[in-house]
């Protein structure tokens, strides 16, 4: 893992998350959309912490989708945990 993500890595990661999930063409959503337009529910949810504690090899709580409700948001939000 690279030590210094930037935040626009992480959205294109996330972004990614979206499309692999099979919620939304990359056309159809940005980093803006909020993700509850993206088809995030509770299960899309706890899985989307999963693949963020896998790849940034953090402990997230499920409620980081919901205090950080945009691609963008998040990215920041994980970036911030990242360089702690």
């Amino acid at each position: 893992m690279p030590a210094q993500l930037t935040a626009t890595e992480i959205e294109q990661w996330l972004a990614g998350r979206v499309v692999a999930y099979g919620k939304m063409q990359a056309d159809d959503f940005t980093v803006d959309t909020p993700l509850a337009e993206l088809g995030l529910d509770s299960v899309y949810a706890l899985t989307l912490c999963g693949d963020i504690e896998d790849e940034f090899e953090l402990e997230v709580d499920p409620t980081i989708v919901w205090d950080h409700p945009t691609i963008r948001e998040l990215a920041e939000g994980i970036r911030q945990r990242v360089d702690e």
